[in-house]
Order: C-alpha cells, then structure tokens, then sequence
C-alpha cells in the first residue's frame, strides 16, 4: 500500500510536467508565428495613396476619402492638379510621384483619369490604377473627342467662359442653359443642394485646351487598372466608362450614384480602393 500510493503521485507530476511542456511549446510556436507574419509585414511596405481630382475641383473633393483611408493608417496625398492640360498636367504629377519613394497607388477622378494615365507611365514604383468615374484614355486620345456624342451634359452651353492672357478658362455655370441642365442636374446630381451650392463656388476652371491635346501613352497597359462606374452619371455617360474599362481590362465595380461618388459615396470609393491595394 505504501508502494502504490507513493507511486501515483510520481505519476501525476509526469503527466503535469508533460502537460506545462506541450503548453510551452504551444505558446513558443504562436510566438514564432506571430513574428513570423510582423517580418513578412515589415519586408512590404504600405503604399502612398496619392488622388487626383478633375476638372472644376480640388484636393478638398477627397476629403469623406481621406479621412477613411487615414483611419486605415494610410498614408494619402491629394496634390493639385493644375488643369492646364494633359501634357502639362501630367508632366507636373509625374514630377510629384517621383518625389514618393515606395510603391504608389494612383488614384484619379473624372479629368484626373487623363492625367494619372499619362503621369504613371514609365512609374515602377505604381503598383495600381485606380479610376473613379474617371476617363481611361487611349494614346492619341482627346477629351473633346472621347466626350462627342456620348450624351455628356457638359457641352458648349455648360460653360461661363474666361479668357486670360494666352488661353480661356472654362467655369460651370450654375443655372441651366438648355441643354445644359444646371450644376446640380450635370456635375452635381446626387449631392445636397447646400453642398453643391460650395462646390459651385469653389470651382477651379478647366482650361479650354484640354480638349484638344492627345494622351500619351497609356499607364494601364502596363500598371493593373480598378474602376468604379457611376451607374448614374451624367458627365461621363456609363456606356462611355463601360467602354473605357473594359478596353483597358479594369477590374470593375459600380455604384448607384453620379459624377461625384467620391462625395456622395466615399465608402464605396474607399472600398474600390482597399481592393487594389489588397491585390498589389
């Protein structure tokens, strides 16, 4: 009896001492795994989100975006874009994405799209195009051309014209002028009327020479493309962005919304964003 009993106890600190080892080794293994994923991290680095905005715009058009991404710990950049032209434009970008060392997702609305086309182009630091209610030009491309006959509202009856030594610059009117339909039907449909009104007076113009430079050679023949479709969009007509997309071979999405998705939607912006950063 005393053999047996003294017997048991050793038998239970084997099985105890066995148990602390597995519960070591465990913890030691999760440990490991747990560095394991933070150096694969460290070894990728985060891109820079640089945006574009378009015509009658600014940086400040992003904002509902930024503040998304910048939650995310991103880091985002929405740098001004002259809109002088797609040659002079696009020089002025590129110039800026060469200052950002890492990879770059560029990130381009309407007239924007011309620009960060031509500016990626030669880029290797950018990993993704991303086009939000955007044209995705061809080489050889105008806007004047791309936008004849696809139903655009912005026509030669949309414009408060302002010439200045060496060009015209070109304002949206505000109030209708049959066809044009007015800021808030055309550039601005979906967006609060007090809202709108600001954007209206905040406006930067688009010089009139935009519409007849060509693009360059075009960034998403080489960079993969994402584009989101604002199904109701009348400035770029959604057969015109269909058509666009496809041709550049864009992973596409689509929201119920008009030309200003990064304002009236900017969940959905952000989410098109996140995926192509994902898959870069």
């Amino acid at each position: 009896m005393v053999g047996g009993r003294s017997a048991r106890p050793r038998r239970r600190s084997l099985m105890v001492a066995s148990v602390l080892a597995l519960v070591v080794g465990l913890c030691a293994l999760g440990a490991g795994g747990a560095a394991g994923a933070n150096s694969r991290s460290d070894r990728s680095p985060r891109p820079t989100i640089v945006l574009v905005h378009g015509d009658w715009a600014d940086g400040s058009s992003w904002t509902s975006v930024i503040e998304r991404l910048q939650d995310r710990g991103f880091t985002v950049v929405a740098p001004p874009n002259p809109l002088r032209g797609p040659a002079a434009d696009a020089a002025y970008l590129a110039s800026y994405l060469r200052t950002i060392s890492g990879p770059i997702v560029l990130v381009a609305h309407s007239y924007g799209g011309f620009v960060a086309t031509d500016a990626a182009t030669g880029n290797t630091n950018v990993k993704a195009l991303v086009y939000i209610d955007a044209f995705i030009p061809d080489e050889g491309e105008t806007l004047g051309g791309l936008t004849a006959g696809s139903g655009s509202c912005v026509d030669d009856s949309a414009f408060h014209a302002v010439p200045f030594d060496g060009g015209v610059d070109l304002y949206l009117r505000w109030e209708a002028n049959p066809p044009y339909p007015g800021f808030t039907e055309c550039f601005a449909n979906g967006v609060g009327p007090k809202t709108a009104a600001v954007l209206a007076a905040v406006q930067r113009p688009a010089a009139l020479a935009q519409y007849g430079e060509p693009s360059g050679p075009p960034a998403w023949k080489t960079i993969p493309s994402w584009s989101l479709i604002g199904t109701l969009d009348n400035v770029i007509p959604r057969a015109l962005q269909e058509e666009m997309s496809s041709r550049a071979g864009a992973r596409i999405s689509r929201v119920r919304a008009g030309h200003l998705s990064l304002v009236t939607r900017p969940g959905d912006v952000t989410k098109v964003i996140l995926s192509a950063i994902d898959a870069t």
